[in-house]
């Protein structure tokens, strides 16, 4: 999924200060839940004939699902995601929606078009390219900057679900399995702590890529925030497959954590839902004049 970003809505940082004083409240976001394609995939035979045994593992099943990605030229998604600090009882926030078309083969390919809603009513276009590991944003009437993937800023703009397939690799044993007839869920989560127990987790590093921008606002507009008295409350992280297909049907992150500020302190949350629309045939080219 994304790093180091508001999830598109780090603007929300900025108000929450000011909320003391005016108060604003946040929109809902709302997921819209989408058809999972339902192509039948076939049990893989061995080479003497008999049928591959059925996954049983995280890891095998995260071996079915990038195989089963892999397999169509390319998907749509949809996104949802919502972003609110709470102070003082006042709360300001910011909603995002998009929709991303995604290459697969190498090199993949991105584009989604999207915006955000602030909690007084700002809304904001964002349109996002990723075309040969270089990633292309625009927010706004602002100019297109680009970089590469590595670079936080740009790679924090960016709604894969298909790159959560390796996040979870990276998670190994944290990893917990749900099977049904319908849907294969795998999630990983942290009980709620003070940061400093359990930053060495997989799913709060990735919270706290999330939070940097926020942070940073917020300690621009005075407030101290040192990670220190940051409180996890909730971190989690799933990714659901189709039992039958094993391709990527939904990935959800969510977090909620307590930042110290005088004596109530701060409650941030933030929640986004990927879901997969369905296949995409189409490609992803750079349009002239973006650089």
């Amino acid at each position: 999924m994304r790093s180091d970003t508001g999830r598109h809505l780090a603007a929300a940082a900025a108000l929450v200060v000011s909320a003391a004083l005016t108060g604003c409240s946040a929109d809902a976001a709302e997921a819209t839940p989408s058809e999972p394609s339902r192509q039948a995939a076939a049990p893989a035979a061995s080479a003497v004939g008999e049928p591959t045994p059925a996954p049983e593992t995280s890891a095998e099943f995260l071996a079915l699902a990038k195989k089963a990605m892999d397999a169509q030229k390319g998907w749509r998604f949809t996104v949802r995601g919502s972003e609110n600090l709470v102070l003082q009882g006042r709360e300001s926030g910011a909603t995002y929606s998009a929709r991303v078309h995604r290459t697969t083969g190498a090199p993949w390919a991105l584009h989604s078009v999207g915006s955000s809603r602030s909690s007084k009513g700002v809304t904001e276009s964002e349109e996002v390219y990723v075309v040969d590991g270089v990633g292309y944003v625009k927010e706004g009437a602002a100019a297109w900057r680009h970089g590469p993937l590595t670079d936080p800023g740009i790679a924090g703009k960016v709604e894969d679900p298909v790159a959560a397939l390796d996040t979870f690799e990276e998670y190994g044993r944290a990893v917990s399995l749900t099977t049904s007839d319908r849907r294969v869920e795998l999630r990983v989560r942290t009980v709620s702590a003070a940061l400093p127990a359990v930053r060495g987790q997989g799913v709060v590093r990735k919270t706290l890529r999330e939070l940097a921008p926020t942070l940073e606002q917020l300690r621009a507009a005075g407030v101290a925030a040192p990670e220190s008295g940051i409180t996890v409350e909730r971190a989690e992280e799933t990714l659901v497959l189709d039992s039958a297909t094993y391709e990527v049907t939904s990935h959800t992150f969510r977090c909620v954590l307590r930042i110290p500020y005088g004596t109530g302190g701060i409650r941030y949350a933030q929640e986004v839902t990927e879901r997969t629309a369905g296949p995409y045939e189409g490609a992803v080219v750079l349009p002239a004049g973006v650089r």
